[in-house]
């Protein structure tokens, strides 16, 4: 994916600020798109892309049982240096390419902690003491996948030394309850700072993340940090517009029945969003998986990565709601279906937006935005609602069909978008199919 020009950053800024201060600009949407898209350029490698035969030669031949340690592998000399030491010593017969990886790369450390959890704690306490522990400074390294980030961060831990766009706004409700208002307000920043320079708010903090996001909860990490006096909201109006933006690209381009990267328009004109990745290779953390599931697909293998990818952008990865049969991978159609989830997280974006713009003085820009949001409730009660069964769906937009029932199927009550009518047949719909007596210890 991209890095932004730092000149291009400063007009797009600009441009949002004229923007701001011009109640009367008309199309100013189509301002938004168009920069959005002069705003990529300069490619991040991968791993994928820096050691190429090699990469997949590592994946393919399992020198590590988890394939995402090698896409988190630091090297310890130039990329290129080990690429052509590679092409000059592998056709020998001596070769030893697991040698070679061990020769070349600095592996991740894994559970690096030894923390040992302490039994007579309450969940709380054990909950609160593990906050140190998982919380990481960047440290500067040019040849490693990880990407800086100017504030401390929280990662889940074990194998995974990287935050997490959507998990971190569950971890930063913990922040609240744990007394950590420090960690809260350091996230946040460092996600604002995520959309300042790739244009949106990657997967996680990897270069092999950067061609997708996740589901977008910024403006809800922006309510918490507001709720508890953090942060006024409204000083973060320049990445919420672009982060829109970003999920919007080329809506005002498609005709009803087409798609682009995220956006969908239906039959009836209506505009919908879905999950979308911007490569259609594997997914350097599971290469040699990827492949194989696209090897059983009979189906074009780039099609079967991008649909793979783009349930990684969901944070459901991977779950039967993207599938055609439901116990098989390889029958995956993510981007066939526009997710209930998805849709109500970007109505509750659009809402933000011309919350902080009507407080903001900028009168006729909120008033665009709350026909936005409007717009977009209506056509999620029309499209995604199944009547019959009274509960909201996955649409599967290609079929002209509804998708599974799955707890995102409440995401329009959490953000209060949706009636209380609707709110209690959805519950009963829970109780019946979701809910099951638990086990007891």
């Amino acid at each position: 994916m991209i890095t932004v020009n730092t000149d291009t950053k400063e007009r797009y800024s600009k441009t949002i600020q004229k923007f701001l201060n011009d109640n009367h600009r008309e199309n100013w949407l189509n301002l938004y798109y168009h920069f959005s898209a002069l705003d990529y350029q300069n490619p991040v490698l991968t791993p994928a892309d820096l050691y190429q035969e090699l990469f997949h030669a590592v994946q393919l031949a399992r020198v590590f049982p988890d394939g995402k340690t090698f896409a988190d592998c630091t090297a310890k000399i130039a990329p290129e240096l080990i690429l052509e030491q590679y092409r000059a010593r592998s056709s020998l017969p001596d070769f030893n390419l697991a040698l070679f990886v061990h020769e070349h790369f600095y592996t991740p450390y894994v559970n690096e902690s030894n923390y040992v959890s302490d039994s007579p704690k309450s969940l709380q306490k054990h909950i609160e003491d593990l906050w140190p522990i998982l919380t990481k400074v960047s440290v500067k390294n040019e040849y490693s996948s990880l990407l800086d980030l100017p504030y401390p961060y929280i990662v889940p831990g074990g194998r995974f030394g990287e935050t997490f766009y959507w998990d971190s706004y569950f971890a930063m409700l913990g922040f609240v309850d744990s007394g950590r208002p420090d960690l809260l307000k350091d996230m946040t920043d460092n996600f604002a700072w995520l959309i300042d320079q790739y244009g949106h708010i990657p997967n996680g903090n990897r270069t092999y993340f950067l061609s997708r996001s996740h589901p977008p909860v910024f403006s809800l990490m922006l309510e918490l940090i507001e709720e508890k006096g953090l942060a006024n909201a409204d000083d973060y109006i320049e990445q919420l517009l672009r982060e829109y933006s970003f999920w919007m690209e080329g809506s005002n381009k498609i005709e009803p029945g087409q798609a682009l990267r995220h956006v969908v328009a239906l039959d009836d004109g209506s505009i919908l969003n879905r999950y979308w990745d911007e490569r259609d290779s594997p997914r350097d953390e599971s290469w040699a998986e990827d492949i194989e599931t696209a090897n059983l697909s009979g189906r074009e293998h780039r099609e079967v990565y991008r649909e793979l990818r783009s349930a990684a952008a969901s944070g459901w990865d991977f779950s039967s709601r993207w599938l055609d049969e439901t116990n098989l991978l390889s029958s995956i159609r993510t981007t066939a279906f526009i997710p209930i989830d998805l849709n109500a997280f970007l109505f509750n974006l659009e809402r933000k937006i011309s919350e902080i713009l009507l407080r903001t003085g900028k009168t006729n820009q909120s008033k665009e935005f709350r026909s936005i949001y409007l717009r977009r409730k209506k056509a999620i009660n029309k499209h995604l609602w199944d009547s019959a069964s009274g509960v909201y769906r996955d649409y599967d937009w290609e079929n002209k069909c509804f998708g599974a029932f799955s707890a995102a199927s409440l995401t329009p009550f959490f953000v209060k978008m949706s009636s209380e009518k609707k709110a209690h047949s959805s519950a009963q719909a829970v109780r019946n199919t979701l809910l099951t007596p638990g086990v007891p210890l």
